[in-house]
């Protein structure tokens, strides 16, 4: 089962090399790149390696009026 995972993996990543932005692109950007989906106060920003590793960031403070 592990080894039909990890082909799926590497399939994807030739088949989408040149759309995904990479995990640096993530780091720089403030991102974590997370397998699945993201955490709580988190949200999909882009791939690190499309379709399987999304690269998720902070939601942003909400603000609050006076």
């Amino acid at each position: 089962m592990g080894i039909l995972v990890l082909v799926f993996i590497l399939i994807s990543l030739t088949q989408h090399g040149k759309t995904r932005k990479g995990p640096d692109s993530c780091n720089h950007g403030g991102g974590l790149c997370r397998v699945g989906t993201c955490v709580s106060g988190e949200y999909p920003a882009q791939y690190c390696f499309e379709p399987i590793i999304l690269c998720c960031k902070n939601l942003p403070p909400a603000t609050t009026e006076s």
